[in-house]
């Protein structure tokens, strides 16, 4: 499959919801995961980012993400929505395949539990925490979902930098540096 195109922070497809996968099983899901997985995988290779990504971003809109985290298998999540989150909305770094020249910091909530569909339509609950800041990577990606981007939540503007300063001051100790 190829890779696609990954729309960037001003293209309005971004801002639009995406659509619920009517279902998960068909062939089109199967191949839009595959084409999310191969952008995705070629993104990480290239600039050292991209741990996840949603359908919107390469201009599908469906309700599917995809994680491909280090060390772990892929994972496509179909009609993931957030249902139960912490109280705790601690500011954590984010970044976005869609304006990796920014870093910004946004708060999220300490853990979630999220309900989606796999590929063959079976429901799952899984709880999200801090282990490979998993419930912070779904946040960002869901929102994806419904057309807000990181950058609309930022709480203080003077948290953005570029890419180049986040590598020189915060990589480390981010998500982003394991």
């Amino acid at each position: 499959m190829p890779v696609r195109e990954i729309l960037q922070l001003g293209n309005p497809v971004l801002r639009q919801v995406a659509h619920p996968v009517a279902d998960p099983s068909a062939p089109e899901v199967a191949a839009l995961v595959q084409d999310l997985t191969d952008t995705v995988a070629h993104w990480r290779e290239t600039t050292g980012y991209g741990r996840a990504i949603a359908a919107p971003q390469i201009g599908a809109l469906k309700r599917v993400v995809l994680l491909r985290l280090p060390g772990r298998e892929v994972w496509p999540l179909i009609n993931p929505s957030i249902v139960a989150r912490s109280p705790e909305t601690p500011l954590v770094w984010d970044a976005c395949l869609s304006f990796l020249a920014i870093f910004i910091q946004v708060p999220r909530h300490s853990w979630i539990t999220v309900r989606y569909q796999d590929l063959g339509g079976q429901w799952h609950e899984t709880r999200a925490g801090a282990e490979d800041d998993l419930a912070e990577l779904l946040q960002h990606e869901i929102d994806h979902l419904d057309g807000i981007l990181s950058i609309d939540r930022v709480v203080d503007v003077r948290s953005i930098c570029t890419r180049e300063e986040f590598e020189r001051r915060y990589r480390a100790d981010s998500p982003y540096g394991r």
